[in-house]
């Protein structure tokens, strides 16, 4: 068996799994909303934006680290859609039934997740110096379980954005720390 035959077949496992969440009012509500407000990164902008302005460990460090996980969203957003995912030009999933909310349909190819990937290095970067790491980590998840709820990504998409977000999130706290 060839890998990629495990990873969709792992895929449409998990997918089936959610299948068993998706249509339930509360979970499409939290889900397409967080989907929708995490497009572009806006949410993690947001976010660092806040940071910059709560002076939390100092003036100088909140300045610095709003500047440095603005840098860093936009940074990973152009590793991810303008390198990486050219690289394996993977197809979204596909989605018959119409949508309960709106989303805007990605241009780019489906791995790996740019809002997972996006997630994971606002929640690392942000949490740097603050103690905010229990608030942002479950909502940097909620916006990577979202991409797999709405069907906009593959779970092994997904797995590899969180994957690829934590590494390029430590990178960034590590090569470029507080003062």
């Amino acid at each position: 068996m060839a890998a990629g035959e495990a990873i969709d077949r792992f895929d449409a496992r998990f997918d089936r799994r959610v299948d068993a969440m998706r249509g339930n009012a509360f979970f499409d509500r939290l889900f397409y909303t967080a989907s929708f407000f995490a497009d572009h990164g806006v949410l993690w902008i947001v976010l660092a934006i806040v940071r910059y302005f709560t002076n939390v460990g100092g003036a100088e460090a909140a300045h610095f680290a709003g500047i440095r996980a603005v840098c860093a969203e936009l940074g990973q957003a152009g590793l991810v859609n303008l390198g990486i995912k050219s690289l394996f030009r993977r197809n979204r999933p596909v989605i018959q039934e119409p949508r309960p909310f709106y989303l805007r349909t990605p241009r780019t190819t489906s791995f790996p997740s740019g809002h997972a990937t996006a997630s994971m290095v606002a929640a690392v970067v942000l949490s740097d110096g603050t103690p905010w790491a229990w608030f942002l980590f479950p909502l940097a998840a909620i916006v990577a379980f979202s991409r797999i709820y709405v069907r906009i990504h593959h779970a092994s998409d997904v797995i590899g954005g969180v994957i690829l977000g934590l590494a390029l999130g430590v990178a960034v706290v590590q090569f470029f720390p507080l003062p």
